[in-house]
């Protein structure tokens, strides 16, 4: 255990003070940080000509409300009520008393205004003909749909006058959500869903989004780390001097706890980085605007995620320590880790692309295969239902699959750091192993 010890600090230690570690983890700060300001930065650049272009000092564009008929009078009232009494309106209205077109074009010219909407009445209808009339005949599609929206509304308030309430009114025009569940023919419930509650899907699906991205970059980086680390030692000739003190195995699995700390750290640095960013005024605002709120997050989703996330690390691990040992040049390494590198871009975009239908036959099958289960399982657990015994099945028969590949890595190691030349094939390892007895 002391040898151990030794081996992991010291490969923490040395792969820490490494320019490659502080240069990647420095950048990839930097590039988070600008990406979760990027929004406020674009603002703040662009927030002169925001205010310039529509009333002055208005932060959201002024839009002018012309009623070409009075019998939309009610209406056009009603409309400027309903967007007034909006917490953060997408537009703002000024009421014009006449529809002249001299007047309405010398104040968009101004800047007074960037647009104006007429009111105007359909025949053999109630509802009114809404037209739209900006420089370039054109109107973003945010303000489009909030102003159908306003408009709709304002209508149904004037035909529902003195016949329904308020809350009912708001009823007729709130829309109609339908969500999809999974039966659970099993006695058991599983891991609570979110699907119910809007705001903690969102949370829980950005948070899987984010763990997926999370476990296949680390999963590359930290496996190439490891099968290098051995490749150099073994292509130097000192693995010949280290297991003359340190047997192989414990070396194999020294660098590995070593590595898998080191990436924790940085996994602690950009959690730190992610956290300070959300905490700065305008990026609170934000979410509160978004009605996101972290405290939704499903806590399965949490803990589950993070023990996946170590199994499915030592899994890879010790196959990446397994090919690192029979390559003897580094050039060599790249074509060598082809299939590992394979299999984590195959867990990785079967979660990605399967985020839209968590409970599909192939995220069921995938959920259970070692290889995959630790991206699909969370998929899974943040995004669908699913039972308990479900979740911990995968989990054996990812611990198991750690123990039976960290067997074989463990034999394949203990014969490849002793081999060199060409890249041994299946046939010659197993030679090898029968004659070093392994």
């Amino acid at each position: 255990m002391n040898k151990l010890g030794t081996i992991i600090g010291f490969t923490y230690k040395q792969k820490a003070k490494t320019k490659a570690f502080k240069v990647t983890t420095l950048i990839l700060v930097i590039l988070m940080t600008i990406g979760m300001n990027l929004p406020y930065i674009i603002s703040s650049f662009s927030g002169g000509d925001k205010e310039s272009s529509g009333a002055p000092g208005a932060d959201v564009p002024a839009i002018g409300l012309v009623v070409a008929d009075p019998e939309q009078q009610e209406i056009g009232d009603e409309l400027k009520l309903y967007n007034d009494g909006l917490l953060n309106p997408t537009f703002k209205l000024i009421s014009y008393e006449s529809a002249d077109e001299s007047k309405l074009n010398q104040d968009v010219d101004n800047g007074v205004i960037d647009g104006y909407v007429t009111l105007q009445n359909m025949e053999g209808s109630v509802s009114p003909i809404a037209t739209y009339y900006s420089p370039d005949g054109d109107v973003s599609s945010e303000v489009q749909t909030t102003l159908q929206m306003a408009i709709q509304n304002a209508k149904t308030n004037v035909i529902a006058q003195n016949l329904l309430t308020d809350q009912q009114i708001l009823d007729i025009s709130a829309p109609v959500s339908l969500v999809t569940k999974e039966i659970n023919l099993g006695e058991g419930t599983g891991t609570a869903s979110s699907e119910d509650d809007p705001a903690a899907a969102g949370v829980n699906y950005v948070f899987v989004y984010v763990l997926m991205i999370l476990f296949f970059f680390s999963t590359i980086m930290t496996g190439n780390m490891i099968a290098s680390e051995i490749t150099a030692e073994k292509s130097s000739r000192i693995m010949e001097i280290l297991i003359t003190s340190v047997s192989p195995l414990t070396q194999m699995f020294g660098k590995i706890i070593g590595i898998f700390l080191l990436s924790l750290t940085q996994i602690g640095i950009f959690g730190l980085t992610i956290f300070a960013n959300l905490m700065l005024p305008h990026n609170k605002e934000m979410l509160s605007s978004m009605d996101i709120d972290l405290s939704l997050l499903n806590l399965d989703v949490l803990v589950y995620g993070l023990l996946f996330y170590i199994f499915g690390y030592f899994l890879y691990a010790v196959l990446f320590a397994a090919i690192g040992s029979i390559v003897s040049r580094t050039e060599d390494l790249g074509q060598a880790l082809t299939p590992m590198t394979m299999l984590s871009l195959a867990a990785f975009y079967i979660g990605i692309f399967s985020m839209g239908t968590p409970n599909s036959l192939l995220v069921k099958i995938a959920s259970y295969v070692p290889f995959t289960s630790p991206t699909v399982m969370i998929l899974r657990v943040g995004m669908g239902e699913i039972a308990a015994w479900q979740i911990w099945i995968s989990l054996v028969i990812l611990i198991v699959s750690i123990f039976v590949f960290g067997w074989l890595s463990a034999k394949i190691y203990r014969t490849g750091v002793l081999m060199y030349g060409k890249r041994p094939s299946i046939k010659e390892l197993r030679k090898a192993m029968k004659a070093f007895k392994m």
